[in-house]
Formats: C-alpha cells, sequence, structure tokens
C-alpha cells in the first residue's frame, strides 16, 4: 500500500528528529540569559522550523509528523520534563500531521502553518517555568545558576507568561517555516510543493 509508513521513511523521521533536536539544543543556549529564557521556546522554534520544513519536503504520508513529535516528546519527557511534556509532544505532532493531511502534503504555505502548529511541541520544553512545576524547578536550578538568575527567572515567569510563551512559540514557528521555504526553495520545486 503506497500510504503505508516503509523503512525509508522510519530513517527519514529518525534522522530530521536529530537533526531537529540537536538544532534546538544549540539554540536553547541563549536561556542562560534569564530575559532570553522566556524567548528561547519562540527562538528554537524559529530556528527548528528550517529543518522541520526540509522534512516536510519528505512528508508524502500520514504518521511520519505524528512520530516526529512523539520522539520529541519522549526526549523532553526523558530529560526530565513533567510528564505532560510528553502529551504535548504527541497532541502537537497528531495536530499538524493531520493539518498536513488535509492540505495533500502539498503547499508551502499551508506547510507553513503545519509548521506552527507543530512547533507547539515546545510548550513541553517550557513547562516546567510554570503553574504546580515552576517552584521545585526554580529550586532546583538555584545551586548551578545562583540566586540573582533564578530571582530574575521567578519575576520573568508568572503563570499568565505562560500563554505568551505559546504564541512567540507559533509566531516562531510560522517566521521559522517561511525563511525555511525561501531557503529550502528548490527542496520544495523538487517535492513539487512549489
Amino acid at each position: 500500500m503506497k500510504n503505508k509508513l516503509n523503512t525509508k521513511d522510519l530513517i527519514s523521521i529518525g534522522i530530521f528528529t536529530a537533526l531537529y533536536f540537536v538544532v534546538i539544543l544549540i539554540a536553547s543556549f541563549v536561556g542562560y540569559i534569564p530575559i532570553l529564557m522566556v524567548l528561547m521556546p519562540a527562538l528554537c522554534a524559529l530556528i527548528g522550523a528550517i529543518p522541520f520544513m526540509l522534512f516536510l519536503t519528505r512528508t508524502k504520508k500520514f504518521g511520519m509528523v505524528t512520530i516526529m513529535g512523539i520522539l520529541l516528546g519522549l526526549i523532553t519527557f526523558l530529560m526530565g520534563r513533567p510528564w505532560p511534556s510528553l502529551l504535548i509532544g504527541v497532541a502537537a505532532g497528531l495536530i499538524a500531521d493531520m493539518y498536513l493531511k488535509s492540505t495533500g502534503f502539498a503547499s508551502i504555505k499551508k506547510s507553513t502553518l503545519g509548521c506552527g502548529i507543530f512547533s507547539l511541541w515546545l510548550l513541553g520544553m517550557a513547562l516546567p517555568l510554570f503553574f504546580g512545576y515552576h517552584d521545585a524547578y526554580m529550586e532546583s536550578m538555584r545551586p548551578g545558576y545562583g540566586d540573582a538568575y533564578v530571582d530574575m527567572l521567578t519575576k520573568l515567569t508568572p503563570d499568565w507568561m505562560f500563554w505568551i510563551v505559546m504564541v512567540t512559540i507559533f509566531i516562531g514557528g510560522l517566521l521559522g517555516a517561511w525563511i525555511g521555504s525561501k531557503i529550502l526553495k528548490k527542496h520544495f520545486a523538487k517535492a513539487g510543493m512549489a
């Protein structure tokens, strides 16, 4: 069956998930500056959108984006983020995959929106900064980062900031996808998506 995932698809998912994760891991180093810690998920969405858009040039089957979301959610959870981070990864991947399937995986503009949706998996990375996880997470950071860093970050992350972070992630994903589509124009043309 043509729409079934095969070994080549699974290898692509693995390679692009690793590439995507390394790119966002490097971008996350800006979090060493407290104000940038709040902006870090949006920056990761912006930078990560470029390899994600390249991944979409090879994605023609439902399930590929979902599997990537599951893998990223699982990695996030295994790195010590709370268990809802896994659910957020799965949900972002599945919703983006369903949207992209409805578009036939055939449009740069629609892929850009799909990238914005998928980028919301990064909320799982930011989750410890908010809600019931906030205090324990801040205290765990105090020995390594110091009181001044933790106190500043605490002031910057009231619970309502979570919703602003969500919006900035989505916008970062859209902007990164637009940049990625310009950089990767020939790949989209080759994939029949131009």
